[in-house]
């Protein structure tokens, strides 16, 4: 990345970050940073490929349990690269838009997928479903997305998948 001649590297990386954190469309940013629609896509799309080829520097790739592994917990999980879940994350939203984010215990929440390496790295996070969403639908999405999760079959008890046992809530 070079700076140009209106607008710094520093900038420009600024805005991406902005337009991330805050889930805020270019109108907005235009106004903050006083740039063109255009010129706000352009930099960010600049930032973003940056990132993408820092990719093998930036994100770790996970490594699967040890066949030897000697920690409780994962020593029956030989080969599997981390554990998938689902949580429940409380928010304030609209009145209009408080059915959707109904949980089944009734809170206003959003369900937010997670997959954990065994060192408790992130591999994956998938956030912004309703509360009301159903796991399956949540995984689906996830699965399906272009740069989604990556696994070698289909939720639950498949090739890849361990469901949880029963009577274990995610909530």
């Amino acid at each position: 990345m070079r700076d140009t001649r209106n607008v710094s590297v520093e900038e420009m990386v600024v805005m991406f970050l902005h337009i991330l954190a805050h889930h805020e469309k270019n109108r907005i940013i235009q106004d903050r940073f006083l740039h063109y629609e255009e010129k706000i896509s352009r930099y960010f799309n600049v930032v973003l490929r940056a990132v993408l080829r820092l990719q093998g520097q930036l994100l770790k790739k996970p490594e699967p349990v040890p066949e030897n592994s000697s920690y409780e917990k994962w020593k029956w999980f030989k080969n599997c690269l981390g554990v998938l879940d689902e949580t429940y994350i409380r928010v304030h939203v609209p009145e209009a838009d408080k059915p959707r984010h109904r949980s089944r215990k009734n809170e206003i929440a959003t369900n937010v997928l997670g997959v954990c390496s065994q060192d408790m790295q992130f591999n994956y996070v998938l956030p912004g479903w309703e509360g009301f969403a159903a796991d399956s639908r949540v995984l689906r999405d996830a699965i399906s997305r272009r740069y989604g999760l990556r696994v070698p079959h289909v939720y639950p008890n498949g090739k890849g998948f361990l469901a949880p046992h029963r009577g274990q809530s995610k909530d």
